[in-house]
């Protein structure tokens, strides 16, 4: 799994233009900014994808969330586990059409299977993309949220 984040450090101009919003307004900055990068790698994803059935295609999403310290996360995932205990689940694959749990071992390759990488080089392919969608679009939702 690709445990990366973007750097955004040099953001200054940006980051005065944050402080003036109240935490709400910052937070909604923050996660579309975040869910546009995201959603640049998602597409690129779903388009390196191997196509059998479409099932993989369908299952790739971006998934937003915040975690215990308040910071706010995006990033790709590929369904494909039991969402009562988290972990796959092979009794779901013929029956659930959001389980495509098999995307590593199309990604990693078994001993059976030679990899075929997508979600890797999806992401090393889009860095730059990515992080400009995310300039982009923080610098479209300051200027709504001022606005108002």
């Amino acid at each position: 799994m690709i445990n990366s984040r973007l750097d955004f450090s040099d953001l200054l101009d940006l980051s005065a233009d944050l402080d003036v919003l109240s935490k709400a307004e910052n937070n909604k900055v923050v996660r579309d900014m975040t869910r546009a990068a995201a959603t640049v790698f998602k597409d690129e994803v779903i388009e390196r994808a191997p196509e059998l059935t479409g099932k993989l295609k369908k299952n790739v999403v971006v998934m937003t969330q915040r975690d215990r310290n308040g910071n706010i996360t995006s990033g790709v995932h590929i369904r494909g586990t039991n969402p009562e205990t988290g972990n796959s689940d092979n009794k779901m694959k013929a029956d659930n059409p959001n389980n495509a749990y098999y995307w590593r071992f199309v990604e990693l390759g078994t001993s059976r299977l030679p990899a075929t990488p997508f979600v890797r080089p999806a992401y090393e392919a889009k860095q730059d993309d990515a992080t400009k969608a995310a300039f982009e679009r923080a610098n479209q939702a300051i200027d709504e949220a001022l606005s108002k």
